[in-house]
């Protein structure tokens, strides 16, 4: 049966069984990477929305697949099934560059971004903590971190001394660095490379700190 949930469940097994996310899939095929989002496969008040027969014909081609095999993925048979285990074995999570989570973006009270049009990326479920998902811009994080690498962040996380964090401040300015000290007043964090320095901020001028999980290079 051609049923929207079917239809989207092929597209995920098509991307689970070529090792990509759906945005890699969407990318893959030359669309926008946020094509096959799921914030984009129901309206706002609900209604579904379908994918294109366009966009299906783009990504079959662009796998290498047929038109035979999505229709058996959309059945629910054959290959689907270690789609399915890929899905459950892994999640998506929203794919933010420093530039975007710096400026024009909307983050809840906890530094978690909300909202819609947001890249993903496919990690490995390896917690239960709310997730996501920044690429390194620069070199302030040499040795640790280079430039183009993602880091996880933990918004909800709790925060202690020597922890790796992203902090955004109410200016804009978002900054990967140590926890060096936190008062009731200020917050003190210091630089790995030493070619960048240490920073200082009164409580009041940051707007959020999550604590870095890992990085996927």
């Amino acid at each position: 049966m051609f049923s929207h949930d079917r239809i989207w469940a092929a597209i995920d097994a098509l991307a689970a069984r070529n090792n990509l996310s759906a945005s890699g899939l969407a990318r893959r095929a030359g669309l926008d990477p946020t094509t096959f989002n799921r914030s984009k496969r129901s309206a706002g008040d609900g209604r579904p929305r379908w994918p294109s027969t366009e966009s299906i014909a783009k990504v079959i081609e662009a796998t290498g697949s047929t038109i035979e095999e999505f229709t058996t993925l959309m059945a629910g048979k054959g290959a689907v099934d270690a789609g399915v285990q890929a899905r459950r074995a892994a999640v998506s999570v929203p794919l933010l560059g420093f530039a975007q989570a710096g400026g024009g973006g909307f983050f809840d009270d906890a530094g978690y971004p909300v909202g819609q049009g947001w890249d993903e990326i496919r990690l490995p479920a390896r917690s239960d903590e709310t997730t996501y998902a920044l690429e390194v811009a620069g070199n302030s994080m040499l040795p640790l971190y280079r430039d183009g690498d993602v880091i996880i962040v933990a918004p909800g996380a709790s925060v202690r001394r020597g922890d790796r964090v992203v902090v955004r401040t109410r200016d804009g300015e978002v900054m990967a660095k140590i926890l060096q000290r936190q008062t009731a007043r200020t917050i003190e964090l210091a630089s790995v490379n030493p070619d960048y320095p240490d920073r200082h901020f009164r409580l009041e001028e940051i707007d959020w700190m999550a604590r870095i999980l890992w990085a996927s290079q």
